[in-house]
Formats: C-alpha cells, sequence, structure tokens
C-alpha cells in the first residue's frame, strides 16, 4: 500500500501520545473550515476584505479560528478546507489543483499547530476525474496524514451511494483513514437511505456522518431524517456522527437516547460548531448549558427522570472531546499500520 515519510509517522504518533494522555481532559470541536486567506479566489477577496457583514462560508483565518478556540474554550478543532473558497470551473483538472492546494493548506496549519488542529482531507469525485480524486485521497493520508477524508454530496449535486463515492470510500479505508460526508437533509443528494449503502460496502469499518442529518435543511423538513438516523444509528455501533448545523432539540434527544443505548453507541456523537457556517463560541456555550440542564435532575423530559444521573460528568466530556479523541487515535493508528 506504500509508505510514509518518517517525519509525517514521528508527527502522528506525537499526536497518538497526546491525544492518549489528554482524552478525557480535551474540548474538541469536530467540524471547521479553515482557510489560508492568501488563497482565496480574486472574485471572492474583494467581499472578503470589505464586507461588514456575515456572508455564508466567509472565510476563517488561521488566526481568527485560534482566536475563536479561546473564545469557546475548545482546545482542539478538527479542521478541513472551506468549501466556499474553492473555486470550481468546468475544467477537472484545474478543480483538482485546487482541492490540493487547499488541502495542503490544512496540512500546513496542522505543521504549524500539531496538538491544536486535527487536519483532515477533502475529495470530489464529481468536480475532478475520479481517478484525480483517487490520487488526491492518497496525497491526503500517505504524504499529509489525514486522519479523516471527506466528500460533500450536497455541496457539488452527486448522489451519496453513486458508484464513484463507493470506489472513493474503498480507496479510503484501503489507506486506513476514515470515510466522512457532509451528511444531512438539506438536498435530496445525501439521504440516510444512501449513507447506509456506504456503510454496507465497507463492513467492519466506520463511516462518519457530519451533521447527523443536519445541515442547510428546514425544520419541518429535517424532522424525519433526524428521528430515522437517531434510530439508525442505534442498530450500527460503526455509524459516527458530528453534532454541528442541527436544531438543538435533536441533538438534545440524540444525547439522551445514545447515553441511554450505552457504549459503544455512547461514544458514537461528537460536539462541533461549523465554523465558519457556524459560530464556535456560540454553540459551545450552548452545548455546555444543554448538559448542565440535561444533569438537572428537574429536567422534564420523562426519559431522565426515569434515569436519575443518567448523564454522568463522563458522558459530557466524552461528547464535548473525549469522543473525537478516542476516534481519531483509532484512525491515526490505522493509517500508521496500513501505510507501514
Amino acid at each position: 500500500m506504500g509508505s510514509m515519510d518518517s517525519k509525517l509517522r514521528e508527527l502522528i504518533q506525537k499526536r497518538i501520545d497526546f491525544l492518549e494522555e489528554h482524552q478525557h481532559t480535551l474540548v474538541i470541536d469536530a467540524d471547521t473550515h479553515l482557510t489560508d486567506i492568501d488563497h482565496i479566489p480574486d472574485a471572492l477577496r474583494e467581499k472578503y476584505q470589505r464586507a461588514d457583514n456575515y456572508y455564508q462560508g466567509r472565510p476563517l483565518s488561521l488566526g481568527d479560528i485560534l482566536t475563536e478556540m479561546k473564545w469557546a474554550k475548545v482546545d482542539m478543532s478538527l479542521i478541513w478546507q472551506n468549501p466556499a473558497t474553492t473555486s470550481y470551473t468546468e475544467d477537472k483538472k484545474a478543480n483538482y489543483t485546487n482541492l490540493l492546494q487547499a488541502n495542503e493548506d490544512i496540512y500546513k496549519a496542522g505543521l504549524q499547530h500539531p496538538f491544536k488542529f486535527i487536519p483532515s482531507g477533502w475529495v470530489d469525485p464529481k468536480a475532478l476525474e475520479l481517478e484525480d480524486s483517487k490520487t488526491l485521497a492518497r496525497i491526503c493520508v500517505r504524504e499529509f496524514g489525514f486522519p479523516f477524508v471527506k466528500m460533500n454530496p450536497a455541496q457539488n449535486a452527486y448522489p451519496i451511494d453513486s458508484p464513484e463515492v463507493f470506489e472513493m470510500v474503498r480507496t479510503i479505508t484501503d489507506l486506513g483513514a476514515i470515510p466522512a460526508f457532509h451528511f444531512g437533509a438539506d438536498t435530496p443528494y445525501t439521504p440516510l437511505e444512501g449513507l447506509l449503502k456506504v456503510a454496507d460496502t465497507i463492513p467492519g469499518k466506520p463511516v462518519l456522518g457530519v451533521h447527523m442529518g443536519g445541515g442547510g435543511a428546514g425544520y419541518m423538513e429535517a424532522e424525519e431524517t433526524y428521528t430515522k438516523t437517531r434510530e439508525a444509528g442505534l442498530l450500527n455501533p460503526y455509524l459516527k456522527f458530528v453534532h454541528s448545523a442541527k436544531r438543538d432539540t435533536h441533538m438534545e434527544s440524540d444525547f439522551i437516547a445514545y447515553t441511554l443505548a450505552g457504549a459503544p453507541f455512547s461514544n458514537n456523537i461528537m460536539c462541533a460548531s461549523d465554523a465558519p457556517y457556524g459560530r464556535m463560541s456560540w454553540n459551545y456555550a450552548g452545548f455546555r448549558a444543554m448538559f448542565d440542564t440535561l444533569q438537572d435532575a428537574a429536567h422534564p423530559d420523562k426519559r431522565l427522570r426515569a434515569y436519575p444521573g443518567l448523564i454522568t460528568d463522563r458522558h459530557v466530556q466524552n461528547y464535548l472531546g473525549g469522543n473525537m479523541a478516542l476516534l481519531a487515535k483509532e484512525a491515526y493508528r490505522s493509517i500508521l499500520k496500513t501505510n507501514a
């Protein structure tokens, strides 16, 4: 399967050791998008420099995200590229070059701050030629050491259960990494049934569903996806979910249901902000307040009243960071073993 540079292996091992030592204290934002401001496309540069108001996907620089982490009391962030600042054209070779650069920017940020970030990759089997997308996945894992490689079928309008996606999933898992997906009810391209088909192609191996059915969907339109996803995740221990860009009341219900189910399911969901699409300081203040109320004996949910003390401090810490630390450790160990 090929091998890794010895310095990269050493860096990955140091990250494993760090996560091992601090797993039960770290707060980790499991979904953030970082942009090297020097590489913003010219068409977006003026908008970025002049806009006083927020706009969808407004870039976060390295300094921006580190400051936001400090405000939010977040110790580490999983970072990947921001699709709003990576230009696609009809030229698939140019798209490959642009997406490679975006991934390389993430890699370099991880080198600068090896214990603040879990740098992760991004591929696109539609915007790129399939073989180029596979090549990019290999670079992401073997040259950059990324433990997760993500696809966003909603962004570029391709079905999550298409043959090209299945090929990419096998490529990513063969490299030892974990395939990740934008998984939301915001477009018809990422239904739960499609995610389940992806999981069926790699039985016994984890798949990471970012947003757990959320994304940009309307509240009523997403309700069925939220409920079915919660139920499906409690049947398959290899389905892992990141809570970001999702309605808070459904996230609360997920935390209760997964805690009731116990391990390994209670290890399978984790908190995130989707920065810059969500504000990290806002989201983590909300998560902490949510967990405070979930641990309150007067909480109105009947399930909690039936199981007093159900959600412990350890559960809370796992949801805030421990679960991602555990999953990242497993992925890092897998890519070291696979690419020995």
